[in-house]
């Protein structure tokens, strides 16, 4: 696999012209069964076919279970400077309804070792799970702030379907995810981290001063990012691409140097559409002028009456010519965003 994506970095090495890259991030699926050798070797391809800033970012996304001393210790001797960590719950009643491999002892114990070798790590949070008391999630929360981590993702728990958690749902073993109490969950978080002095950047980031990930930034900024791997996506400004997800066949497709890639040309529509979604989701917000440079004043108009009964019911506001949620509106950004859109 790693000569394959060694192959698909050079195959697609004219994709990002005069783009210089300011992140690299190892992520989805296991990238940490990945030897520090291998690591090396997918980088040192990526610096052949393009041009990198002197100090990128590089993220590896990992799970407590997967990172040994050992592991983390030669992490901590590669290029890899910031790690993302898969913890989502400190009790364990949540990380067994959750169907997670590491249990609480593991997560501590490798957040203390982590913290020794790295001073830029990420957790992953996730809240509104049943059961799952405001009094434990402040918990849940602390824990974290005790190990002195900068940056937490944090997302509520969705159930996907043919899931052993659907299951136990539909069954009635497990009470099903209650959207009242993940909303108050939500707003227990901003609450604590605001005190804390994290910003709260993206709906579902937080990151002290000099501490927000450049990787996530420049997604919900639309910033162009090139996706390798299986089921990998990538985006170009004017296009979206995602590979084959099946190993074989993206093993296969390369080898005969035939990139496993599909594509999608986006409408002016589309381009305005994910804006409006990215923006709102952001501290940056949407901006008005953009709008109206890039898409045009029909556009603009269009966002004008659309967004003015989001503005009367307060959660949404205008500050500078940049539309932005409001505290009240920020759990509901993806639903009033749809709401923004123009439908072809």
């Amino acid at each position: 696999m790693i000569l394959s994506l060694m192959k698909e970095i050079e195959l697609r090495k004219d994709e990002l012209q005069n783009t210089t890259i300011e992140t690299i991030y190892f992520g989805g699926g296991t990238p940490s069964v990945l030897s520090v050798d291998e690591i090396q070797l997918l980088i040192d391809t990526i610096y052949k076919n393009h041009t990198v800033v002197e100090n990128p970012e590089i993220t590896l996304e990992a799970n407590p279970d997967d990172l040994s001393q050992e592991k983390i210790i030669e992490l901590s001797k590669s290029p890899i400077n910031r790690l993302s960590i898969g913890v989502q719950s400190f009790f364990e009643k949540d990380l067994k309804l959750m169907n997670r491999a590491h249990n609480s002892k593991e997560a501590k114990e490798c957040l203390a070792l982590a913290k020794q070798y790295f001073d830029n790590i990420s957790i992953d949070l996730i809240y509104g799970i049943p059961d799952c008391s405001n009094q434990e999630w402040e918990e849940n929360i602390q824990t974290t702030l005790s190990f002195g981590i900068p940056h937490i993702s944090s997302y509520a728990l969705t159930v996907e379907p043919k899931t052993a958690l659907a299951s136990f749902i539909r069954k009635g073993i497990i009470k099903n995810v209650d959207d009242e109490k993940a909303q108050e969950q939500f707003h227990i978080l901003i609450s604590i981290l605001e005190k804390e002095n994290f910003v709260h950047y993206e709906t579902s980031n937080f990151g002290k001063k000099g501490f927000l990930s450049k990787n996530n930034t420049a997604y919900w900024l639309g910033k162009p990012y090139l996706g390798i791997g299986p089921s990998a996506h990538s985006f170009n400004e004017k296009q979206r691409s995602w590979n084959v997800r099946s190993n074989t066949k993206y093993i296969k497709s390369i080898q005969n140097n035939v990139l496993p890639i599909e594509r999608e040309t986006l409408t002016k529509t589309d381009g305005y559409n994910e804006y409006i979604m990215t923006g709102l989701r952001t501290v940056w917000g949407v901006s008005f002028a953009k709008i109206s440079t890039n898409f045009g004043e029909k556009y603009l108009n269009y966002l004008k009456t659309q967004s003015e009964k989001y503005i009367q019911q307060e959660l949404l506001y205008l500050e500078n010519g940049i539309l932005k949620t409001t505290p009240k509106g920020k759990f509901l950004s993806d639903g009033i965003a749809s709401d923004l859109f123009i439908l072809n």
